[in-house]
């Protein structure tokens, strides 16, 4: 879009884009009190007032403001940007939230200030992460909600099974859960009947939030070993500019290991174009299972229609906003770093162009449909069995109504499981064998 639509003479609501350091765009609407330097030189909505607080309006004007941003009506920009502006608060009601995070996204699209955007809020998330604030955080998510457990219960079971009697685990794990996932497995390992197993955990990280913790999160993991009896091995790669450069060598696979690789939310991450060379790299590794668990949205497809790409990004977060706000309560710090974490990809994937970023938070979710096509390209599938669909099913009961789980219907449904939330599938999990 041209740069010039949004000139500070037409608009000083547009002057904060001036500033180098990006922080303006992310504190545009810090709070939802009217400021006077926007009001004064906006223009009014077509009725004269502003809409409702009450009700579902986040919606509406912010699918009308990407549209108007697809269509360069600089006009409707400003009126909408600025409606959007008055009524958004990251401390309000979940449309006032939601409205508050997109704004920033549609804003950075409108200027094109959306890579400077997105890297001042990494850097901000870079400098605030610790290893007790990230672990607090994780365990309270985990306490109200499922969005985390399901795929660790569910990955961990088909993991059991498919090294049940080997004597040298190796685990790749591609995520960025701190581990959390590990500890029942451990626990799992220390009470088999046969003799316990040596397990060699080589974690590839791939976000620079979490390489700062990688040393403390490998001693606790070291220690908890120990205290359950487990031979154990701890390694971290990080540096890592593409997933496909992974090899044998650079992860220290031993011919006599049994493989598994574990992917948790970290296939999104790839460019689209190397999703189907790194499941080729997995495949190169000979696993006993591949571990997929993905968050269930298209971003991929539609990525060169803006405005259909932010109305699908729009679904699934008011999805995952709502979720939040009926696990936790009102005052939640957790509940607001959650969504505040959200800001980096929300504005990742509506503000800035993928052959200007990094493979790192690509962001680009596909279904698992689609995750299935890619994988049955060079995987069979492995279906959950009796056993560990039995335990999604218990891990469920811990949480409040609303969680389910779907399983595959028929040949033409994809392999894997659904969680989904008040009838909308929001996880899919799925195993695979070479």
């Amino acid at each position: 879009m041209d740069i010039t639509l949004f000139t500070p003479e037409e608009s000083p609501f547009f002057q904060s884009t001036q500033q180098s350091n990006g922080q303006a765009a992310i504190d545009m609407h810090s709070n939802n009190q009217p400021q006077n330097s926007h009001t004064s030189t906006s223009r009014s909505s077509d009725s004269g007032v502003l809409p409702s607080a009450s009700g579902k309006w986040a919606s509406r004007l912010l699918k009308e403001c990407a549209q108007a941003i697809s269509e360069k009506d600089s006009s409707k920009i400003h009126q909408l940007l600025w409606m959007l502006n008055e009524l958004a608060s990251p401390y309000g009601d979940c449309d006032q939230k939601l409205a508050s995070y997109f704004l920033q996204a549609l804003f950075c699209k409108a200027t094109e200030s959306g890579q400077r955007c997105y890297k001042t809020l990494t850097s901000v998330a870079e400098k605030s992460h610790s290893f007790d604030s990230a672990r607090k955080l994780i365990l309270k998510f985990q306490e109200v909600s499922p969005w985390m457990t399901f795929g660790h219960v569910a990955s961990n079971g088909a993991i059991l099974e498919a090294l049940e009697g080997e004597t040298k685990l190796h685990i790749i794990d591609i995520s960025n859960t701190l581990c959390t996932q590990w500890p029942t497995l451990l626990e799992a390992l220390a009470t088999r009947n046969d003799d316990t197993p040596h397990l060699k955990l080589t974690v590839v990280v791939t976000t620079s939030t979490v390489k700062s913790v990688m040393k403390e999160v490998g001693q606790r993991m070291e220690k908890f070993a120990r205290l359950m009896g487990v031979p154990f091995e701890f390694n971290a790669i990080m540096g890592l500019n593409h997933l496909a450069e992974l090899t044998k060598e650079v992860l220290g696979v031993q011919e006599d290991e049994a493989i598994v690789v574990n992917c948790i939310g970290a296939l999104r991450r790839v460019e689209v174009e190397e999703r189907g060379a790194v499941i080729q790299m997995f495949q190169s590794l000979r696993p006993r299972v591949v571990t997929i668990v993905e968050e269930e949205a298209d971003l991929s497809s539609s990525r060169d229609d803006f405005v259909k790409c932010f109305e699908e990004c729009l679904r699934f977060y008011t999805l995952y906003f709502e979720m939040l706000e009926e696990s936790f309560v009102p005052t939640s710090n957790e509940r607001l770093m959650l969504e505040r974490d959200c800001s980096r990809s929300i504005v990742r994937v509506l503000a800035c162009d993928d052959e200007k970023s990094s493979e790192e938070d690509c962001e680009r979710r596909e279904r698992g449909s689609q995750w299935s096509e890619r994988l049955k390209e060079a995987f069979s599938r492995v279906g959950f069995s009796d056993d560990v669909v039995d335990d999604v099913k218990a891990l469920l009961k811990r949480y409040k109504a609303g969680w389910a789980l779907v399983l595959p219907q028929g040949d033409h449904d994809d392999s894997g499981i659904y969680l989904t939330w008040k009838e909308e599938p929001v996880l899919w999990a799925s195993a695979w064998k070479p």
